[in-house]
């Protein structure tokens, strides 16, 4: 059993004060917070190693190489890919998934082609594709939702077809906390020929990931939403697409040979990887899956599963408190969005901030959904690996706590 006290001592800034109260960080879902080991990783890499890495040969410079590139290799363990080159690093899933939609998308989409997403898509999965079609004349095609926030199946199987060449989606809805069957979707789109792509960023932190398991063609995912550093992601892509695509930023590193009318591309994994990259970043996104890896990311599960199965029940019961996504805890991810009948999102924000408590309120990036929930924007509360049942609590007694104030006024 996890020794959840023992984890938030690791994580400095959750011993702190808000608005006169201890705080209750349940933001995770946009950032989570990062230890102690992470945070000494970044420093230990300033302090100790700081060079440019690749074709250096001073010695800075190849502890810097050696580290960043071992990172690569962790990224590709932790995944379960089957070789280290299929690892990009990236600024994060946004710059993933444009990469795939710029130089992926130009390769296989021809006008009348059809991009099969879903209603549930972060803008970073609906954007990029709405641009791609607009270029080459492709239709975009979106999987509904059924009443209980779950993807409708029966419509997938309708809309994936012979003309359909990228389904891209959501592997855990930043929103409705539910996880989609990828194996599922990817066997209907490699029938069909087309390709997935999963978005990860609400996956990769909460579940282990298996690549070849779930069967998809490209994966991306955010180190800041897995105790890492901020501006560090990474695309994964089957070695024999990313061999045939080009790469879509230009410069140092990523070159074989330049000559004065024409170019030629390095070697899988860099010639995506333009310039300087993100050097620390990448080595402490490494500190952070080792992190993760000694904790144990199934236990990692287990416990936020056991925070969800504890209040998601005392959240329904709530007069007035409308829970989005799959009812059944079982069925619900680390993320949980509600409103409260007569109150504003951002008041609720505004008031559960003054008990000392972090969560979100807005469209969270997913304005299609939050559509068709037939709402403006919601509250967001969402978990991480430091979060305790006692969370939990502050969480559902600050929420009557503010019912009360905008309902029946100041006490």
């Amino acid at each position: 059993m996890m020794d959840v006290k023992k984890v938030r001592a690791q994580f400095p800034i959750l011993d702190q004060i808000v608005n006169d109260e201890p705080l209750v960080y349940l933001d995770n879902g946009a950032t989570t917070q990062k230890p102690k080991q992470v945070i000494e990783a970044l420093e230990a890499y300033y302090e100790k190693d700081n060079a440019n890495v690749h074709r250096g040969v001073h010695t800075l410079s190849e502890r810097a190489t050696t580290a960043y590139e071992n990172a690569r290799v962790k990224v590709q363990k932790f995944i379960n890919a089957p070789f280290s080159e299929e690892v990009l690093f990236t600024r994060g899933t946004t710059t993933s998934l444009n990469w795939v939609a710029l130089s992926f998308g130009e390769l296989v989409i021809n006008e009348g082609d059809e991009i099969v997403l879903t209603v549930m898509e972060h803008h970073s999965n609906i954007v990029p594709w709405q641009q791609l079609a607009k270029r080459k004349g492709a239709i975009l095609r979106y999987i509904d939702i059924t009443s209980d926030g779950k993807l409708d199946m029966n419509h997938a199987r309708e809309l994936i077809g012979e003309k359909t060449k990228i389904v891209s989606i959501a592997h855990v809805s930043n929103v409705l906390g539910t996880t989609n069957p990828i194996k599922e979707l990817a066997d209907l789109a490699h029938i069909n020929g087309g390709y997935l792509v999963v978005d990860g960023a609400q996956s990769a932190p909460h579940m282990k990931i298996d690549v070849q398991e779930l069967g998809c063609d490209f994966f991306a995912f955010s180190g800041h939403k897995m105790y890492g550093p901020t501006g560090i992601g990474v695309l994964w892509g089957r070695k024999v697409l990313l061999e045939q695509m080009e790469p879509v930023e230009f410069g140092g590193e990523m070159i074989d040979f330049v000559y004065k009318d024409h170019s030629t591309w390095a070697d899988l994994p860099y010639k995506f990887e333009a310039g300087t990259p993100n050097i620390a970043g990448g080595i402490v996104l490494g500190a952070a899956i080792d992190y993760i890896n000694e904790l144990g990311i199934e236990n990692i599960h287990t416990h936020e599963q056991e925070l969800i199965n504890y209040v998601l029940p005392k959240l329904q019961a709530i007069e007035g408190v409308t829970v989005f996504g799959p009812q059944n805890p079982a069925e619900h991810s680390a993320v949980i969005a509600f409103n409260i009948d007569g109150i504003h999102p951002h008041d609720v924000s505004t008031a559960l901030d003054m008990e000392g408590i972090a969560v979100r309120a807005g469209h969270h990036c997913a304005q299609i959904l939050i559509k068709e929930l037939m709402q403006t924007s919601t509250v967001r509360a969402s978990f991480a690996v430091y979060n305790t049942k006692e969370d939990c609590d502050k969480l559902i007694e600050a929420i009557h706590i503010t019912k009360e104030f905008f309902l029946n006024g100041p006490i």
